[in-house]
């Protein structure tokens, strides 16, 4: 199996968080494997990072490297660019 392709860092109560997966889905024709949720509260690390930009969603590339697409809102362009990088 292989990993999620995006990565969004959330929180559970977070309604920013739900709405950025479900336009992610909507507007890529994403399948729900490829988009993991990552709850930030549960790793102190990830909080520290995170806290504030909550949601923020990462590209997993082809060689397996994070990028950090967007926080907050979907940047369609950004998603856009990284999947045309990233085939």
């Amino acid at each position: 199996m292989r990993p999620a392709r995006f990565v969004i860092y959330s929180r559970s109560y977070c309604h920013l968080c739900d709405d950025m997966r479900d336009a992610l889905l909507a507007r890529f024709g994403l399948a729900q494997d490829q988009v993991e949720m990552v709850d930030v509260d549960a790793d102190a690390a990830l909080e520290a990072q995170y806290d504030e930009l909550v949601p923020v969603l990462m590209g997993r590339g082809v060689d397996g490297s994070m990028s950090r697409l967007c926080h907050h809102f979907l940047d369609p362009a950004a998603v856009q660019g990284f999947m045309q990088a990233n085939g």
